[in-house]
């Protein structure tokens, strides 16, 4: 009989505030476990990384990989954090120096061609003999991947797939997987094979697994807040898998140690200076307004017409969490007012879709709002706010300086997080262009330094 004990994390989000905890736990409870003659395994299942940390965002995810490296990570797969809000250059480069494997088999080069730094699947041997083969999907974000230069496959039948390839070669199949959980309970439904299901993406919370045909369901919820520990009872000579469990550890009853705030605030105080480049000279405070416009909303509502061409814009004062005061603005300043991992986007509407869109806005009731998830970083919604789209004293619609004719087509500019249809469900419906890798604070800075003072020092 031999035990298998898999550790897991998912959905960190670049939340450290628990992360010295997670840190000595994972070190501990492998030595410990190792010690006693068991095989450990430990894998993250994506969006570790979350550029709205100044550690992350300094460090271009850099940091995080060195932090899985330090904790003694054996494989991970991406999330659409890590997939979707860096450049694929950024992407490219995110694992060089990473000590452990990647695994994600749904996601490729244009070429048709896994990047180099990842694997569709790959077979671990304990000491006993026993293969353990690992395989892993991300979530299939398709438009966004191929705006990025990506291909993206489905992930359940990706999965399937390389499930079945190792059917015959190991003796436990573990799935690492960024999809959530509607699409994991499918998953383990329709295959068999799969022992143990490793879930993300739905920050859902399986306090002791989730059994569904012959797998278990495992997931630890987001932000740290729990380790998971999947136990795997392995009779080598029968070669079958005979029990499993999971279980959580809470993490915020860890033991905490004196240094462990000051790792946390050595992390905040790299990605400050790593964020302190200069952008652009700003002329005027910009000051925020949470439930009106302000000067800043307009700046950035130009920011966005100059970017993309649109005839209007369209996008909520909660995007802002902060001001601009007047001088020179950093990097940092960006990060600090808009940490969204939010990109632009263009829609062509007819102009009575264009009013009907513009009267859903006017309700007030959305500015109070909580909005989470959907890239927004924020808590409120705010205002809804509009640039070029404007009704005149007589109650006529316009964008830009034309009277919106009802059979006419426009475009209209606003947040890839309108575009998922929670709040306009019109937006869902239509054709998008979305502008990536560009973030919206990417936008706002690139707009100041072609019309700020000026963009070299005095």
């Amino acid at each position: 009989m031999e035990t298998i004990h898999i550790l897991h994390t998912n959905d960190i989000h670049s939340h450290f505030e628990y992360w010295p905890q997670i840190h000595r736990l994972l070190v501990d409870k492998r030595k410990e476990l190792i010690a006693s003659g068991d095989a450990v395994f430990l894998f993250d299942i994506g969006d570790h990384v979350d550029r709205s940390h100044p550690f992350t965002e300094g460090t271009n995810g850099k940091g995080n990989v060195q932090l899985l490296n330090k904790a003694g990570y054996d494989a991970v797969t991406i999330g659409n954090n890590e997939g979707i809000t860096m450049s694929k250059a950024a992407l490219d480069d995110l694992y060089e120096d990473a000590q452990f494997d990647v695994i994600v088999g749904n996601l490729f080069n244009t070429n048709d061609e896994l990047p180099y730094w990842a694997n569709s699947s790959t077979i671990y041997t304990t000491a006993k003999g026993t293969k353990i083969g690992v395989i892993g999907a991300t979530a299939y974000y398709k438009q966004f991947y191929e705006t990025l230069d990506w291909k993206i496959t489905p992930s359940r039948d990706q999965l399937l797939n390389e499930a079945e390839k190792l059917v015959g070669k190991t003796d436990v199949i573990i799935c690492l997987s960024h999809l959530g959980l509607p699409e994991d309970q499918l998953l383990a439904a329709e295959c068999p094979h799969i022992d143990v299901i490793l879930g993300a993406h739905t920050h859902h919370i399986l306090p002791e697994g989730e059994y569904v045909n012959n797998s278990l369901l495992a997931a630890t919820g987001k932000f740290g807040d729990f380790v998971g520990h999947v136990t795997v009872q392995f009779n080598d000579k029968k070669k079958q898998v005979i029990d499993k469990h999971a279980s959580l550890y809470r993490s915020a009853e860890l033991p905490v140690l004196e240094e462990d705030v000051e790792e946390i605030t050595k992390y905040i105080d790299v990605g400050k200076k790593a964020l302190e480049e200069k952008m652009f000279y700003n002329a005027m405070d910009l000051k925020q307004n949470l439930f009106g416009t302000s000067e800043l909303s307009s700046y950035f509502g130009r920011a966005l017409i100059d970017y993309t061409d649109a005839d209007c814009a369209l996008f909520n004062a909660g995007i802002f969490l902060g001001s601009l005061e007047k001088g020179w603005i950093t990097k940092g300043d960006m990060h600090r007012i808009l940490p969204h991992p939010i990109n632009v986007c263009t829609l062509e509407l007819t102009g009575d879709q264009l009013l009907d869109v513009y009267e859903q806005s006017l309700n007030e009731e959305l500015a109070q709002i909580e909005v989470k998830g959907l890239g927004f970083r924020g808590t409120l919604m705010g205002a809804i706010l509009h640039e070029r789209l404007y009704r005149n004293r007589w109650g006529t619609l316009f964008a830009g300086n034309k009277e919106v004719v009802p059979e006419e087509t426009y475009t209209l500019a606003t947040l890839d997080m309108f575009t998922f249809g929670f709040f306009f469900p019109l937006f869902k419906e239509l054709e998008k262009e979305y502008y990536m890798p560009d973030l919206i604070r990417d936008v706002l800075a690139k707009y100041g330094q072609n019309n700020g003072e000026s963009t070299t020092l005095p």
